[in-house]
């Protein structure tokens, strides 16, 4: 770490290197998901070496969708005891045993193993990613920092279906295996969280890591930020002398009965549910996983397949960076209801367009029309529809239960993921693109209505002020003294810099 800290390294430049860290790991996301494009092409070819059909391809390209739980919910208590950058390098491991699997891979089972592993690194980095960032990051770069996030998957699936396009997929999977290899370097040179290191005691090592991310201008955060390690960890420290094993058993079953019927907490986990639905129906796993076939469904296959993908992941990060600027301008729930509005439009539109050309309404061809629809699509699912699921959970989750309520909402995450790209094939091979758009907008109109009624406004409002909405009330001064998180004590604070989303 040291040889990053000379003077003229601003603290900016600093939070980018680390941020570089967690962003290739996300990106791994985007290479997992797109390589699949050319890798099931490449198989489906009369001399592939691992011929595979429908069904076996399907579950090649889902099976990521299903680790990712198993990913999800060990992050967590890796986090906790080890630390965050004990965790991201750990994630980082079963990813490159993936794509070294690939490449060795000579049967159907051993991709099946490869890609197994590769859903489990993309579980920790979902569960990793916000979290690392939002305790590395400055309130005021915080918001540019996570949508990083979406740039990153967008740029790795741009490259992974640019490599499809043009090498075999063994070559591409060494590619991508180096990009994890540069990404566990990063890592290793990045430091400790600062909020881990204030929880573990290790507060001279805090303050260490902290100013040499933050520099001299946030004390007080520092300062806020330790105060509340000392009072959370006397209270446990209390609690665990009094306390017997049995006692401590209870107590904690006590505490999740208690817990899943407060509405701070069940309500986020609700309406992320739904959030999360709107993300994975929303048409990006056929342009990312399937997008050959739907460019050959829609458009024909006289185009340049290869140039029309990598225009449109193209036009995927062009709109991410858009997205940045929309997201510091426009209220959440404006965002969200119009960008998933345009998905509708567009999804609908696709549907009629198909619709007319496989039953020969149009007297000529026009394939503009569907060239038009798709980057349509595309523009809203990278504008609004996906980024918004990373931003949303950053904010609508109370601090205390961030984890467990987290954890819980990205199984349902996971499972539309497998789901929806399980399905792909069968829905296009037994209803059509019309038909599988329309069951998609039917899906998306139904959560949209739950985010209508149940989401609240979250821009430029702290998590404290988010949870009291949920709750109904503010915390009693009761709850503030038995909260067992160092995110609630910060609550009683009335300097929320440290947890206010300034994006």
């Amino acid at each position: 770490m040291d040889f990053l800290g000379e003077k003229w390294i601003t603290p900016f430049v600093k939070q980018s290197f680390v941020t570089c860290g967690v962003s290739i790991n996300m990106a791994a996301a985007g290479l997992v998901m797109g390589f699949t494009t050319g890798l099931l092409e490449q198989l489906g070819a009369s001399d592939s070496p691992i011929p595979v059909d429908d069904a076996s391809g399907s579950w090649i390209a889902a099976i990521p969708g299903f680790s990712l739980v198993v990913g999800n919910f060990i992050v967590p208590s890796v986090m906790a005891r080890y630390g965050r950058k004990t965790a991201n390098l750990i994630s980082i491991v079963p990813l490159i045993i993936g794509w070294i699997g690939i490449v060795l891979a000579n049967s159907i089972t051993a991709l099946f193993i490869a890609r197994f592993l590769q859903g489990l690194c993309m579980g920790m980095a979902t569960s990793l990613g916000s979290t690392l960032i939002g305790e590395y990051a400055s309130p005021r770069n915080r918001g540019v920092f996570l949508m990083t996030i979406s740039i990153s998957i967008a740029f790795g699936v741009l490259c992974v279906h640019a490599m499809g396009s043009y090498l075999d997929w063994k070559t591409s999977a060494i590619v991508c295996g180096s990009v994890a290899l540069i990404d566990l370097v990063i890592v290793i040179f990045s430091p400790e969280s600062p909020s881990w290191l204030a929880d573990q005691g290790k507060y001279d090592e805090c303050k260490k890591v902290f100013r040499w991310l933050r520099g001299n201008k946030e004390e007080q955060e520092l300062k806020n930020l330790i105060e509340a390690s000392i009072v959370v960890r006397e209270s446990k420290a209390e609690a665990n002398v009094r306390r017997t094993l049995l006692k401590k058993i209870k107590s904690n079953v006590v505490y999740f009965k208690t817990t899943i019927t407060k509405k701070e907490f069940f309500k986020p986990i609700f309406i992320m549910i739904h959030i999360y639905m709107i993300g994975q129906w929303s048409g990006v796993n056929i342009l990312v996983t399937y997008s050959i076939v739907i460019f050959n469904r829609v458009v024909g296959p006289d185009c340049n397949i290869p140039l029309m993908i990598m225009a449109l992941d193209g036009h995927r990060i062009i709109a991410n960076i858009f997205a940045i600027y929309i997201i510091k301008k426009a209220k959440r729930r404006t965002m969200l209801f119009t960008t998933v509005g345009i998905n509708v439009l567009a999804l609908l539109g696709l549907a009629a367009y198909t619709y007319a050309k496989e039953n020969r309404l149009f007297s000529t061809d026009y394939p503009i029309i569907g060239i038009l629809l798709i980057h349509l699509l595309m523009f809203a699912v990278a504008t609004g529809t996906i980024s918004l699921c990373f931003i949303i959970a950053g904010e609508i989750f109370p601090l205390e239960y961030r984890s467990l309520a987290g954890g819980l909402s990205v199984l349902f995450y996971s499972a539309n993921l497998f789901l929806n790209v399980k399905t792909i094939p069968y829905l296009l091979n037994n209803i059509g693109v019309h038909g599988t758009c329309c069951l998609y907008c039917v899906v998306i109109l139904y959560c949209l209505l739950i985010a209508w009624w149940f989401l609240p406004e979250t821009k430029d409002r702290t998590l404290q002020d988010i949870e009291d909405e949920f709750r109904g009330r503010p915390m009693t001064m009761e709850e503030l003294k038995s909260a067992q998180s160092l995110a609630s004590w910060k609550a009683y604070n009335t300097d929320r810099r440290c947890s206010t989303p300034v994006v």
